[in-house]
């Protein structure tokens, strides 16, 4: 694995294949520190892929131990982190909708009391950041201590550049709230199109950002979600070489 002086995590947006996933893996492994894939997708749309659930959490768990390289994946309940914690997943992750939701906030955080896990805590989907305190706070009365935040941007019905407005003076307002919490930009969720990820990923590391979580697909001109914001793995390897990683 590359030690690189910021983190890097990427994966593709969900699992939709073991094969399509391993080819993934098999490709980013040597460049990244974690891998990230979603198992369960909140979608706003009930037509939409939501994933394979469990029966990719046993890809996951397969390959977590295969590659010797932990895994990230979202959780949004319970449930979610029973079988998560189950099938030894190293990371989980709340994803922006349900760190705007105190009612799953606070069941995750009661299921996490006690555990060992590494957790990461996406910005909510509006810029409210009473409610990404609140999240963070309920963590933390729970005793879940092993934290990382995640900046993916902020909707914005007035913002034509971007699929999530990156607002950095928002997250420069977080990281003087929690100067000892290792900040994460996903500029996947950011740009929203392929071709703006390095853009906003260097500005990332020009705002002193610790590291980058970027959406990777073995085809992603047919992902079955976020296909215009998932890199190849060429184009994957090729952003790492372009940006500022030290």
């Amino acid at each position: 694995m590359v030690k690189n002086k910021k983190i890097i995590i990427a994966g593709p947006c969900a699992a939709e294949t073991k094969n399509g996933l391993v080819q993934v893996v098999e490709g980013i492994h040597h460049y990244v520190d974690v891998i990230r894939v979603g198992i369960w997708k909140a979608r706003t749309c009930p037509k939409s892929y939501a994933g394979r659930g469990l029966k990719a959490l046993s890809w996951v768990s397969d390959l977590q131990k295969k590659y010797n390289t932990p895994f990230a994946i979202e959780v949004g309940s319970r449930e979610h982190v029973k079988l998560a914690l189950q099938y030894n997943i190293k990371i989980l992750w709340i994803g922006a909708r349900t760190t705007a939701n105190p009612f799953s906030i606070q069941e995750i955080a009661e299921e996490l009391r006690g555990s060992d896990v590494e957790l990461w805590i996406k910005n909510p989907i509006f810029p409210n950041l009473d409610l990404f305190h609140g999240a963070i706070k309920r963590f933390h009365l729970n005793h879940c201590n092993k934290l990382k935040i995640i900046h993916r941007g902020f909707y914005d019905e007035f913002n034509t550049e971007y699929r999530n407005s990156p607002r950095w003076d928002l997250l420069h307002k977080i990281k003087k709230s929690y100067p000892s919490t290792p900040i994460i930009c996903d500029p996947s969720h950011i740009a929203g199109q392929r071709d703006l990820i390095y853009p906003v990923a260097q500005q990332a590391l020009n705002n002193d950002i610790d590291g980058l979580m970027i959406e990777v697909h073995h085809k992603p001109e047919k992902a079955l979600s976020d296909t215009k914001q998932q890199l190849s793995i060429k184009e994957f390897i090729n952003t790492l070489t372009k940006l500022n990683l030290k």
